[in-house]
């Protein structure tokens, strides 16, 4: 039975898509079964996987309203992922799911079929606060959450957080925190280790060792339609994602497993704020 984890956070240009696509690539390439779920209308990761939007009839849109299951929108790609694709009407769709019923939790029901098929299933969560990022959040075990090393990437986490104390309350008790991951990493900047040393302070061990690197590499690799462990495998940025793929499938209980935890006690509450005051803007 897979898990399946939300990749998300409200604030864009962090990697997010990015992380989505090159972490199920390299989970793939580890020998486990990877469905990821492109939720993001803007569509990066089907692309991202060399999927033309305009050639996906059935896609995240049509589970979401109920046109189709979930099974008949997988889409097997070459590079051992499985992908459901966003296509131009997901962008309307959370105007058109606002009266229908369960409308927070239709991806969750649309994806229990095929639950069993994969040891993992990720959702590439748009960079906002809407409809289509809620029904993620209700879908998901647990929120891995891409950071870039910046002074704002504080406050948008404490925007993140707020919401993930919402949707606890609200809908899934039980979501919970996969990790923090660090992108576009660069140790020469006095500000990036100001920012690491928040971060951890606050989440502590849900901090991945692995780090990120900026890469030209990994920017190019999505106008390929490639992930970048197979644009560039033996390239520093698919070295990095290979090692987070590794320490992340070894964080994790097995795959078996995961159900489980809605039966469990509900999750921790996190930090609510993080600390903003005590980094500097200086370089």
């Amino acid at each position: 039975m897979a898990k399946i984890v939300a990749v998300a956070n409200q604030k864009g240009g962090v990697g997010k898509t990015t992380t989505a696509v090159n972490l199920s690539s390299c989970v793939a390439a580890l020998g486990k079964k990877v469905l990821i779920v492109d939720l993001d209308p803007q569509g990066n990761t089907t692309t991202g996987y060399g999927i033309s939007k305009r050639s996906v009839d059935i896609g995240t849109y049509e589970i979401l309203i109920g046109e189709a299951d979930a099974r008949q929108a997988v889409r097997k790609t070459e590079f051992r992922t499985d992908v459901i694709g966003s296509n131009t009407r997901l962008a309307g769709a959370g105007l058109e799911m606002i009266d229908l019923p369960g409308r927070e939790s239709r991806l969750r029901k649309a994806l229990a079929p095929i639950q069993k098929d994969y040891d993992f299933i990720f959702i590439d969560c748009p960079p906002s606060l809407d409809l289509l990022t809620l029904n993620g959040l209700c879908a998901c075990d647990s929120i891995l959450i891409p950071v870039q090393c910046e002074y704002y990437a504080l406050e948008g986490l404490s925007e993140l957080i707020s919401t993930l104390k919402t949707v606890r309350k609200k809908y899934n008790p039980y979501l919970d925190i996969e990790g923090v991951v660090f992108t576009m990493f660069s140790v020469r900047y006095n500000l990036t280790l100001q920012v690491v040393e928040q971060v951890k302070k606050y989440f502590g061990n849900k901090v991945y060792q692995t780090t990120i690197p900026r890469s030209i590499r990994i920017s190019e690799a999505p106008s390929y339609g490639q992930p970048i462990n197979f644009y560039e495998p033996k390239g520093k940025g698919s070295e990095a994602y290979m090692d987070f793929a590794i320490e992340f499938v070894k964080s994790n209980r097995p795959a078996e497993a995961a159900p489980k935890r809605r039966r469990g006690k509900a999750a921790a509450e996190p930090v609510e704020t993080m600390g903003l005051a005590d980094v500097k803007m200086d370089g």
